[in-house]
């Protein structure tokens, strides 16, 4: 049985924080695996990220392994995050942008992706125009159809690059340096984060196998 007690989950957050290259690189693999459809929401990684950097800087109730040993770094955390996230999206917008006809057909993307999700992304498109390639970075169930349409449809690279990577910009780093400051709120609550990280994971994990059996068999 899966132990997720506070001290259970203390616990495994406090091991990473002193393993700043394995903490960089799952997020890179959670970010790029989020923006194509999986069920790893992007926000819980973000929080739980900047959990392990303010773990890591304080160094009073999580001492590290060893003296001298590196703690995750906040500020290359946030680069990390927002590099991550920024190039996530723009991956999506290349494969939209170069092989959106012959994509859309396979069935990877008719099992992550709905004629819905399609729907409002072009409702969004007729109402906000080009400003709507940003709007999707906040809106995750949109995210991969949003960012392949705006490929897809002709958006012009430079446009895509500079809106949402300026929405990347004011929201992951801000997500993780809040975090990583203010964390002590969040351990103090830790049992209400507990049961909001289960409610998103339980909400996306359905959500994600509910499209499935929808799907056209």
């Amino acid at each position: 049985m899966i132990d997720l007690s506070e001290a259970s989950l203390l616990a495994f957050f406090s091991e990473f924080a002193y393993e700043p290259f394995q903490v960089y690189g799952l997020v890179i693999l959670f970010m790029i695996a989020s923006s194509f459809g999986f069920p790893i929401p992007e926000e819980l990684v973000l929080v739980s990220a900047g959990l392990v950097a303010y773990m890591a800087h304080d160094t009073v109730n999580f001492p590290p392994p060893y003296p001298g040993a590196t703690g995750v770094n906040t500020y290359i955390l946030a680069f990390v995050c927002f590099g991550a996230v920024f190039l996530s999206d723009l991956l999506v917008f290349f494969i939209g942008k170069f092989f959106g006809a012959k994509f859309i057909k396979t069935e990877f993307f008719k099992k992550r992706v709905h004629g819905a999700a399609f729907d409002k992304v072009n409702l969004w498109f007729a109402k906000y125009g080009s400003l709507a390639c940003g709007i999707f970075r906040f809106t995750p169930g949109l995210r991969l159809p949003g960012h392949m349409s705006c490929g897809f449809l002709g958006i012009p690279i430079w446009k895509f690059v500079l809106i949402d990577g300026f929405a990347a910009l004011i929201s992951v780093p801000t997500q993780i340096i809040l975090v990583a400051t203010y964390g002590s709120i969040v351990l103090d609550n830790m049992k209400t984060v507990k049961l909001a990280f289960l409610a998103i994971l339980l909400i996306a994990v359905t959500a994600y196998f509910i499209k499935r059996a929808k799907r056209p068999v």
